[in-house]
């Protein structure tokens, strides 16, 4: 953790809905006029493409089902706990990008699937920005949660998760159903494993909770809206929060537990601003007179 150099990372696993906790997070750094460099999880992962597809066979040939991303051995996770504590340290930090499609590619005359060149990150930033796999990963060999100073976990109950990805792969990816599934399938150990107890590390988790029926997400035709749904937001550590205040804000919401706050979902972005806004300026703050010091 840095005062001078802050750390902020979304973590949540593949089709959770990381995106919009960006989108919000992208929102008010424009606003307010801070910096971020921004990192991809994907861009840790240890294998190109064609190397992942490779490998997947090979463990597949020895009997392991499920060798896949969530897990450390697919994933540059000592390299990504380094980037959190030299930018905390220095301002700065190795990077690269993983390039997912041909729009991405063009720039670089690369094939899709393939990493950019490592690279420094450039001098003048306000702070690094993580949305990934891992922003809070524990394991026996690194600890990447220690090293963020505000961590973000976006967690729809499982059912809706796979509704999600069984949805995106599907329509956006060409993915047929049997192959959404069993990736699925070959995940869950390692989610299990190394993606849910992320969530007990982060300051604020951000769970979606459908109102309408997803009790078999295999034949669901819709993903349910946030209309249709709740939001429950958990606070690791509630001293300053102010529940009187987003209470009046956030209508229809209440408080199920002492650090836990259910909003409609329809206010979720509203949410959102209501709470990261004030501690993204709190790091702000504390870089401003750690700087003065």
């Amino acid at each position: 953790m840095s005062a001078r150099h802050p750390v902020v990372a979304i973590t949540g696993s593949s089709g959770a809905g990381t995106t919009t906790v960006t989108r919000t997070f992208e929102h008010i750094f424009r606003r307010e006029g801070f910096k971020a460099a921004i990192v991809e999880g994907d861009s840790f992962h240890r294998y190109d493409r064609k190397e992942m597809k490779a490998k997947m066979a090979e463990a597949n040939a020895a009997g392991n089902d499920h060798f896949s991303h969530f897990g450390p051995e697919a994933n540059l996770l000592p390299e990504l706990e380094a980037l959190f504590r030299t930018y905390g340290e220095t301002g700065t930090g190795k990077v690269r990008k993983y390039l997912h499609d041909a729009r991405e590619a063009a720039p670089y005359q690369q094939d899709p699937g393939t990493f950019t060149p490592w690279a420094d990150i450039a001098a003048g930033t306000d702070l690094l920005f993580y949305e990934g796999l891992h922003g809070a990963a524990v394991t026996d060999s690194v600890n990447i949660a220690r090293h963020a100073d505000l961590l973000i976990g976006v967690v729809p109950i499982i059912n809706l998760e796979w509704i999600q990805k069984l949805h995106r792969d599907q329509n956006l990816r060409g993915y047929s159903q049997e192959a959404v599934v069993d990736t699925i399938l070959r995940r869950m150990p390692d989610y299990v494993n190394y993606i849910c107890p992320q969530f007990s590390q982060t300051h604020v988790n951000f769970q979606r909770v459908p109102m309408v029926d997803t009790s078999n997400p295999f034949i669901a035709k819709d993903i349910p809206t946030v209309d249709e749904s709740m939001v429950v937001i958990r606070f690791a550590r509630p001293q300053g929060i102010d529940f009187l205040y987003l209470l009046s804000m956030l209508h229809d919401s209440y408080m199920s537990r002492p650090n836990i706050i259910v909003v409609p979902g329809g206010k979720m972005s509203l949410a959102m601003q209501l709470i990261l806004t004030p501690l993204i300026l709190q790091l702000m703050d504390r870089k401003r007179r750690a700087g003065n010091a």
